[in-house]
């Protein structure tokens, strides 16, 4: 399994030998020779993953690379997948998907501490609504909620677990740019907060670099690239370094920008 190593520059890659040292086994995140077949097709061949406390790693890839069979594992909610080799996540793990999925039935509250127990599932509740802007916001109905307000409600009750990973399932891809840049933000600025090992599925090799310590591309079950994106914050689109590393992505997913007529 590759081991995250810091220090590494945004060209570095990090895909060739197994992990050496410690790093690997005080990982969050271990997967090992993962193997998962629908109907005879191998979508996860022999996947080697590792993802430290506080990592924050985005993974992309093309339409059926295996991003979304990866998460169900991580998820817990393939079986099967996660016999097949070695997959170890923390007991605690939340998913926040590109639908908010509130009940509607709900006011924004009782979505954030759905099935939260104890005596301070309430205020607890309230101040993970602070964290994400929405305090004063607590007896709001969902329909109420913009599309932005509704995920910041999904991270709310995402992170009032304190999850040792989050799981993140292109979060973001309904929203429009403006409100998409202030999420991004948010969303760096909770998991500085709260530190969970994160793994966001994003098809957007722009907000992979913004949000991510790391960058994996997935081709056809296995990792073709997996990079340490180094770039101080905030990450500027206009920088070489920026530019250069967003080249490499659009190349390991199959994008010529010469051949295309120039920057995508």
């Amino acid at each position: 399994m590759a081991a995250h190593a810091g220090g590494l520059t945004a060209t570095e890659d990090r895909t060739t030998g197994p992990a050496t040292g410690g790093g690997a086994d005080r990982a969050t995140v271990r997967i090992g020779n993962l193997v998962r077949s629908f109907g005879g097709r191998t979508v996860l061949d022999g996947l080697d993953l590792s993802i430290e406390p506080g990592e924050f790693v985005a993974l992309l890839g093309r339409s059926g690379s295996g991003k979304s069979t990866l998460l169900r594992a991580l998820a817990r909610l393939d079986h099967e997948v996660a016999g097949s080799g070695e997959l170890a996540a923390p007991d605690h793990v939340s998913v926040v998907f590109q639908d908010a999925r509130l009940l509607p039935w709900k006011r924004v509250l009782d979505n954030v501490v759905l099935g939260l127990t104890g005596p301070d599932a309430d205020r607890r509740g309230r101040a993970a609504l602070t964290e994400v802007g929405l305090q004063g916001r607590e007896r709001a109905w969902p329909v109420e909620l913009s599309g932005g307000e509704q995920q910041r409600v999904s991270l709310a009750r995402s992170l009032v677990r304190e999850p040792g990973l989050l799981l993140a399932d292109e979060p973001f891809g309904a929203l429009d740019a403006l409100t998409r840049i202030r999420m991004h933000v948010l969303l760096r600025r909770l998991c500085a907060l709260h530190r969970p090992a994160v793994l966001l599925v994003t098809h957007d090799v722009d907000e992979a670099i913004v949000l991510a310590d790391r960058v994996v591309v997935l081709d056809q079950g296995r990792i073709a690239a997996d990079l340490s994106v180094g770039l101080p914050a905030p990450r500027r689109h206009g920088s070489p370094e920026y530019a250069a590393l967003r080249d490499r992505l659009l190349a390991q997913l199959g994008v010529d920008l010469a051949a295309e007529g120039g920057p995508a």
